[in-house]
Protein backbone atom coordinates (compact mmCIF):
# COMPACT_ATOMS: atom_id res chain seq x y z
CA UNK A 1 0.00 0.00 0.00
CA UNK A 2 1.38 3.77 -0.38
CA UNK A 3 2.00 5.21 2.65
CA UNK A 4 0.11 8.83 2.22
CA UNK A 5 -2.56 9.54 -0.23
CA UNK A 6 -4.41 12.22 -1.78
CA UNK A 7 -7.90 12.20 -2.10
CA UNK A 8 -9.69 14.41 -3.93
CA UNK A 9 -13.96 14.89 -3.91
CA UNK A 10 -12.81 14.10 -0.36
CA UNK A 11 -15.93 15.10 1.57
CA UNK A 12 -18.17 13.68 -0.59
CA UNK A 13 -20.50 10.47 0.13
CA UNK A 14 -17.14 7.99 -1.57
CA UNK A 15 -14.70 10.33 -0.62
CA UNK A 16 -15.31 10.20 2.94
CA UNK A 17 -15.86 6.74 2.75
CA UNK A 18 -12.33 6.01 1.16
CA UNK A 19 -10.39 8.59 3.88
CA UNK A 20 -12.14 6.28 6.82
CA UNK A 21 -10.74 3.04 4.60
CA UNK A 22 -7.65 4.52 4.33
CA UNK A 23 -7.54 5.19 8.12
CA UNK A 24 -8.31 1.78 8.91
CA UNK A 25 -5.60 0.33 7.03
CA UNK A 26 -3.01 2.64 8.63
CA UNK A 27 -2.88 4.96 5.50
CA UNK A 28 -2.60 8.77 5.88
CA UNK A 29 -4.35 11.29 3.68
CA UNK A 30 -4.22 14.26 2.01
CA UNK A 31 -8.02 15.68 1.27
CA UNK A 32 -8.84 18.23 -1.09
CA UNK A 33 -12.31 19.29 -0.63
CA UNK A 34 -14.24 22.18 -2.37
CA UNK A 35 -15.65 23.91 0.80
CA UNK A 36 -14.38 24.00 4.46
CA UNK A 37 -16.09 21.63 6.73
CA UNK A 38 -17.96 22.47 9.34
CA UNK A 39 -15.68 21.20 11.77
CA UNK A 40 -12.21 20.20 10.58
CA UNK A 41 -12.41 16.71 12.76
CA UNK A 42 -15.29 15.96 9.97
CA UNK A 43 -12.63 15.41 7.85
CA UNK A 44 -10.64 12.04 8.55
CA UNK A 45 -7.21 13.40 7.52
CA UNK A 46 -3.77 14.28 8.07
CA UNK A 47 -4.26 17.38 5.86
CA UNK A 48 -7.33 19.13 4.45
CA UNK A 49 -7.46 21.80 1.98
CA UNK A 50 -9.90 23.68 0.30
CA UNK A 51 -10.33 24.88 -3.16
CA UNK A 52 -10.83 23.75 -7.17
CA UNK A 53 -8.83 20.35 -8.13
CA UNK A 54 -7.97 22.76 -11.40
CA UNK A 55 -5.82 25.10 -9.42
CA UNK A 56 -2.76 23.91 -10.19
CA UNK A 57 -0.89 25.85 -7.23
CA UNK A 58 -3.42 23.73 -4.84
CA UNK A 59 -2.80 20.52 -6.37
CA UNK A 60 1.06 20.72 -6.35
CA UNK A 61 1.00 22.11 -2.61
CA UNK A 62 -1.49 19.20 -2.16
CA UNK A 63 0.68 16.67 -3.39
CA UNK A 64 2.57 16.93 -0.86
CA UNK A 65 4.50 13.91 0.35
CA UNK A 66 1.74 11.75 -1.15
CA UNK A 67 2.70 8.72 -3.85
CA UNK A 68 -0.43 7.86 -4.91
CA UNK A 69 -3.61 9.42 -5.63
CA UNK A 70 -7.59 8.98 -5.53
CA UNK A 71 -9.01 11.66 -7.50
CA UNK A 72 -12.98 11.63 -7.35
CA UNK A 73 -13.60 15.28 -7.54
CA UNK A 74 -16.41 15.84 -10.14
CA UNK A 75 -19.61 17.62 -10.76
CA UNK A 76 -21.80 14.01 -10.62
CA UNK A 77 -24.58 14.67 -12.75
CA UNK A 78 -25.75 16.63 -15.80
CA UNK A 79 -28.87 18.63 -14.61
CA UNK A 80 -27.57 20.76 -12.00
CA UNK A 81 -24.75 23.08 -13.96
CA UNK A 82 -24.68 24.30 -17.35
CA UNK A 83 -23.09 21.87 -19.68
CA UNK A 84 -19.87 24.03 -20.63
CA UNK A 85 -19.51 23.77 -16.69
CA UNK A 86 -20.33 20.14 -16.38
CA UNK A 87 -17.41 19.30 -19.13
CA UNK A 88 -15.05 21.71 -18.51
CA UNK A 89 -14.41 21.73 -14.76
CA UNK A 90 -14.55 17.99 -14.66
CA UNK A 91 -12.03 17.41 -17.46
CA UNK A 92 -10.14 19.84 -16.21
CA UNK A 93 -9.65 18.71 -12.81
CA UNK A 94 -8.58 15.33 -14.01
CA UNK A 95 -6.47 16.91 -16.47
CA UNK A 96 -4.73 19.10 -13.37
CA UNK A 97 -4.61 16.18 -10.52
CA UNK A 98 -3.50 13.28 -12.81
CA UNK A 99 -0.85 15.76 -14.91
CA UNK A 100 0.32 17.17 -11.73
CA UNK A 101 1.04 14.25 -9.95
CA UNK A 102 2.78 12.10 -12.48
CA UNK A 103 5.28 15.33 -12.99
CA UNK A 104 5.76 14.64 -9.35
CA UNK A 105 6.44 11.06 -10.02
CA UNK A 106 3.32 9.61 -8.34
CA UNK A 107 3.44 6.32 -10.07
CA UNK A 108 -0.32 5.22 -8.88
CA UNK A 109 -3.70 6.57 -9.71
CA UNK A 110 -7.39 5.52 -9.32
CA UNK A 111 -9.84 8.19 -10.77
CA UNK A 112 -13.86 7.57 -10.44
CA UNK A 113 -15.35 7.41 -14.25
CA UNK A 114 -19.08 6.13 -14.52
CA UNK A 115 -21.42 3.44 -15.64
CA UNK A 116 -23.13 6.44 -17.34
CA UNK A 117 -20.40 6.83 -19.93
CA UNK A 118 -22.30 4.60 -21.97
CA UNK A 119 -24.78 7.23 -22.95
CA UNK A 120 -28.40 5.50 -21.73
CA UNK A 121 -28.47 7.24 -17.92
CA UNK A 122 -28.80 10.75 -19.22
CA UNK A 123 -29.37 10.46 -22.70
CA UNK A 124 -30.61 13.02 -25.00
CA UNK A 125 -32.80 10.97 -27.17
CA UNK A 126 -33.75 7.43 -27.37
CA UNK A 127 -30.74 5.17 -27.58
CA UNK A 128 -31.16 1.11 -27.58
CA UNK A 129 -28.57 -0.96 -25.96
CA UNK A 130 -26.19 -2.20 -28.27
CA UNK A 131 -25.43 -5.61 -26.53
CA UNK A 132 -25.52 -7.32 -23.09
CA UNK A 133 -23.55 -8.22 -20.88
CA UNK A 134 -21.90 -4.19 -20.37
CA UNK A 135 -18.07 -4.22 -20.93
CA UNK A 136 -15.63 -1.94 -21.89
CA UNK A 137 -15.90 -2.80 -25.40
CA UNK A 138 -19.09 -1.48 -25.51
CA UNK A 139 -20.00 1.16 -28.17
CA UNK A 140 -20.13 4.59 -26.14
CA UNK A 141 -23.33 6.87 -27.28
CA UNK A 142 -23.02 10.13 -25.66
CA UNK A 143 -25.42 12.50 -26.02
CA UNK A 144 -24.71 14.46 -22.46
CA UNK A 145 -21.72 16.89 -21.18
CA UNK A 146 -21.58 14.07 -18.11
CA UNK A 147 -21.00 11.16 -19.74
CA UNK A 148 -18.75 13.20 -22.41
CA UNK A 149 -16.39 14.15 -19.29
CA UNK A 150 -16.08 10.55 -18.47
CA UNK A 151 -14.93 10.14 -21.83
CA UNK A 152 -12.35 12.25 -21.80
CA UNK A 153 -11.04 11.74 -18.36
CA UNK A 154 -10.27 8.35 -19.77
CA UNK A 155 -8.77 9.75 -22.37
CA UNK A 156 -6.56 11.86 -20.23
CA UNK A 157 -5.30 8.81 -17.70
CA UNK A 158 -4.48 6.81 -20.93
CA UNK A 159 -2.17 9.86 -22.13
CA UNK A 160 -0.50 10.12 -18.98
CA UNK A 161 0.14 6.74 -18.46
CA UNK A 162 1.79 6.96 -22.44
CA UNK A 163 3.42 10.07 -21.30
CA UNK A 164 4.51 9.21 -17.87
CA UNK A 165 4.32 5.77 -17.23
CA UNK A 166 1.76 6.40 -14.41
CA UNK A 167 -0.32 3.30 -13.74
CA UNK A 168 -4.26 4.51 -13.85
CA UNK A 169 -7.29 2.72 -13.19
CA UNK A 170 -10.77 4.03 -13.95
CA UNK A 171 -13.24 2.66 -12.18
CA UNK A 172 -17.00 3.21 -13.97
CA UNK A 173 -19.07 3.37 -11.07
CA UNK A 174 -22.41 2.60 -10.65
CA UNK A 175 -25.14 3.91 -8.76
CA UNK A 176 -23.75 3.97 -4.70
CA UNK A 177 -25.31 4.67 -1.64
CA UNK A 178 -25.37 3.52 1.86
CA UNK A 179 -27.74 0.80 2.59
CA UNK A 180 -30.99 3.62 4.55
CA UNK A 181 -29.82 6.77 2.62
CA UNK A 182 -29.71 5.65 -0.70
CA UNK A 183 -30.07 2.18 -1.81
CA UNK A 184 -33.20 1.38 0.36
CA UNK A 185 -35.22 4.49 -1.45
CA UNK A 186 -34.05 3.26 -4.54
CA UNK A 187 -34.81 -0.51 -4.40
CA UNK A 188 -38.56 0.87 -3.44
CA UNK A 189 -38.94 2.72 -6.99
CA UNK A 190 -37.24 -0.39 -8.59
CA UNK A 191 -39.58 -2.30 -7.09
CA UNK A 192 -43.01 -0.09 -7.72
CA UNK A 193 -41.29 0.95 -10.99
CA UNK A 194 -38.95 -1.08 -12.57
CA UNK A 195 -38.99 0.70 -15.86
CA UNK A 196 -37.05 3.34 -13.63
CA UNK A 197 -33.46 1.26 -13.48
CA UNK A 198 -33.67 0.32 -17.08
CA UNK A 199 -31.08 2.84 -18.07
CA UNK A 200 -28.72 1.49 -15.22
CA UNK A 201 -29.40 -2.59 -15.94
CA UNK A 202 -30.79 -1.98 -11.88
CA UNK A 203 -27.02 -1.69 -10.99
CA UNK A 204 -25.40 -0.39 -7.59
CA UNK A 205 -22.71 -0.51 -5.39
CA UNK A 206 -22.06 -0.11 -1.45
CA UNK A 207 -20.45 3.00 -0.84
CA UNK A 208 -18.23 0.83 1.31
CA UNK A 209 -17.87 -1.14 -1.49
CA UNK A 210 -16.86 1.79 -3.74
CA UNK A 211 -13.95 2.83 -1.21
CA UNK A 212 -12.47 -0.56 -1.32
CA UNK A 213 -12.73 -0.84 -5.03
CA UNK A 214 -10.95 2.90 -4.95
CA UNK A 215 -8.51 1.63 -2.47
CA UNK A 216 -7.55 -1.84 -4.41
CA UNK A 217 -6.98 0.53 -7.91
CA UNK A 218 -3.60 1.62 -6.03
CA UNK A 219 -2.49 -2.10 -6.64
CA UNK A 220 -3.62 -3.58 -9.65
CA UNK A 221 -1.93 -7.05 -10.56
CA UNK A 222 -0.67 -5.15 -13.77
CA UNK A 223 0.99 -2.12 -14.77
CA UNK A 224 -0.91 0.09 -17.07
CA UNK A 225 -3.81 1.98 -17.78
CA UNK A 226 -7.00 -0.30 -16.75
CA UNK A 227 -11.06 0.71 -17.27
CA UNK A 228 -13.25 -1.71 -15.18
CA UNK A 229 -16.51 -1.65 -14.06
CA UNK A 230 -17.44 -2.42 -10.24
CA UNK A 231 -21.05 -3.34 -9.37
CA UNK A 232 -22.59 -5.72 -6.68
CA UNK A 233 -22.93 -8.96 -8.65
CA UNK A 234 -27.23 -8.83 -8.52
CA UNK A 235 -28.84 -5.87 -9.62
CA UNK A 236 -30.96 -3.86 -6.54
CA UNK A 237 -34.79 -4.42 -7.95
CA UNK A 238 -36.56 -7.96 -6.78
CA UNK A 239 -37.69 -9.27 -10.61
CA UNK A 240 -35.58 -11.48 -12.28
CA UNK A 241 -33.13 -10.17 -14.36
CA UNK A 242 -34.74 -12.27 -17.12
CA UNK A 243 -37.70 -10.73 -16.67
CA UNK A 244 -36.34 -7.13 -16.91
CA UNK A 245 -34.26 -7.69 -19.59
CA UNK A 246 -37.42 -8.98 -21.16
CA UNK A 247 -39.55 -5.92 -20.64
CA UNK A 248 -37.40 -3.49 -21.14
CA UNK A 249 -34.51 -4.64 -23.28
CA UNK A 250 -36.11 -7.09 -25.13
CA UNK A 251 -34.54 -6.77 -28.90
CA UNK A 252 -30.83 -6.23 -27.51
CA UNK A 253 -28.35 -9.52 -27.94
CA UNK A 254 -27.41 -11.46 -24.36
CA UNK A 255 -26.94 -14.22 -23.05
CA UNK A 256 -29.32 -15.80 -20.30
CA UNK A 257 -28.58 -14.30 -16.68
CA UNK A 258 -29.57 -16.32 -13.55
CA UNK A 259 -31.36 -15.02 -11.42
CA UNK A 260 -30.82 -11.22 -10.26
CA UNK A 261 -27.38 -11.44 -11.95
CA UNK A 262 -26.32 -8.08 -12.79
CA UNK A 263 -25.62 -7.75 -16.37
CA UNK A 264 -22.34 -6.48 -16.51
CA UNK A 265 -19.07 -7.96 -16.86
CA UNK A 266 -17.51 -8.09 -13.42
CA UNK A 267 -15.10 -10.86 -14.15
CA UNK A 268 -11.81 -7.76 -14.56
CA UNK A 269 -12.25 -6.10 -12.21
CA UNK A 270 -12.16 -9.33 -10.05
CA UNK A 271 -8.64 -10.35 -12.01
CA UNK A 272 -7.09 -7.29 -11.51
CA UNK A 273 -7.71 -6.05 -8.38
CA UNK A 274 -8.97 -8.73 -6.68
CA UNK A 275 -12.50 -6.85 -6.19
CA UNK A 276 -15.79 -8.66 -5.32
CA UNK A 277 -18.63 -6.69 -3.66
CA UNK A 278 -18.69 -7.45 0.26
CA UNK A 279 -22.02 -5.41 0.70
CA UNK A 280 -25.17 -6.64 -0.67
CA UNK A 281 -28.62 -5.04 -0.39
CA UNK A 282 -31.20 -6.92 0.94
CA UNK A 283 -33.55 -7.00 -1.78
CA UNK A 284 -36.77 -8.62 -0.64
Amino acid sequence: MPAHVLVTGAAGLIGAAVLDLLASDGVTATALVLEPPGEPAEINAERVLVGEAQDVALVDDALDDCDAVIHLAAIPHPGRDPDEVVFGRNTLATFTVLDRAARRGVRNAVIASSYAIGGLPFARRPLRMPYLPIDTGLPLQITDPYALSKRTDEATADMIHRQYGTTVVALRLPFVGGAEDRLAPMAEVFARDPGRGAADVWSYLDVRDAARALVLGLQPALTGNHVLYVAAPETLAPQTTEWLLDEFHPTVPRPDFPGRTVPIDLRPARELLGFTAAYEFPVA
